[in-house]
């Protein structure tokens, strides 16, 4: 099992400000990790405009240990930009674990993922769901490649092959995702896979659409030096403390904080630290 204190973070998921512009006129761009189990924005950095997410990475790896305190036993799982080899060995050298997508920036690895037995392989795990007018199928399989060398990734232990199943209107589409993830079979088995997999939806969902819709971040059209970030961060705020207080629906939430802007003071106040 993974020590006590570790959580799933999606990391590295990037989100321009299309209303914020620099004073050169380009657009604010910025990296986020989410903590998957209290739905709150650990930490953010703004890419530098001359260039692009990765080089951001690390940063944001500092960021968060800066606000957690120890990486030791996080997982983080990360989308195919960040299928780096240095993203990997900065997250090991944290103590912390990786899961990443594998797709076609990363050739070499894509096509020794692709070529696995995976007809032969039992399915490690299935789950089944619906909504929305549509019925899925999740299917996990993984494998630790016992061939010299292993995944050509630098510590990944486990290969895995995820396989979606939609169908819509009597119309069934079929896609299949590959990952490796940095813990062995024995410390991250094929459940524990499936529901790392679906927590990397929640900084989409929870956090990019609630500013996109909700809080109409589009519109916001900040300029001033780093108050792009400052405003993204005050709105990632409002809605971590409204998810940590269960609210599933941030509009009704921030509704009726505004009627109730008081009682946020008074949080505020009464647990914020004092020095003698």
């Amino acid at each position: 099992m993974l020590p006590a204190r570790a959580g799933v973070v999606p990391c590295g998921y990037g989100k321009t400000l299309r209303g914020a512009r620099l004073d050169d006129g380009r657009r604010v761009h910025l990296l986020s990790a989410l903590d998957t189990d209290t739905g709150i924005v650990l930490a953010q950095v703004t890419v530098d405009a001359k260039t692009n997410e990765i080089p951001a990475f690390a940063p944001l790896l500092d960021a968060v240990h800066t606000v957690v305190g120890t990486l030791e036993g996080v997982v983080f799982v990360a989308d195919a930009l960040h299928t780096q080899a240095d993203h990997a060995r900065q997250v090991a050298a944290r103590g912390a674990h990786l899961m990443t997508a594998v797709k076609g920036n990363q050739p070499t690895l894509f096509a020794q993922l692709k070529s696995l037995p995976w007809p032969d392989i039992p399915v490690g795990d299935r789950t089944r769901g619906r909504g929305h007018g549509r019925r899925e199928t999740r299917t996990v399989t993984a494998v630790t490649p016992h061939t010299p060398g292993g995944i050509a990734f630098p510590h990944a232990e486990q290969a895995v092959r995820i396989t979606r199943s939609r169908t819509t209107n009597a119309k069934t589409t079929r896609e299949t995702a590959y990952f490796t993830v940095s813990l062995p079979a024995g410390h991250a088995l094929p459940a524990d896979l499936q529901t790392w997999i679906r927590r990397e939806w929640l900084i989409e969902n929870q956090i990019h659409h609630v500013r996109d819709v909700t809080l109409r971040e589009d519109s916001h059209q900040a300029r001033t030096g780093t108050g792009p970030a400052v405003i993204a961060t005050l709105r990632n705020s409002a809605i971590g403390r409204h998810r940590t207080n269960g609210d599933t629906n941030i509009a009704r939430a921030l509704r009726h904080a505004n009627r109730r802007s008081h009682d946020l003071i008074t949080a505020v106040t009464s647990s914020y630290p004092t020095t003698q």
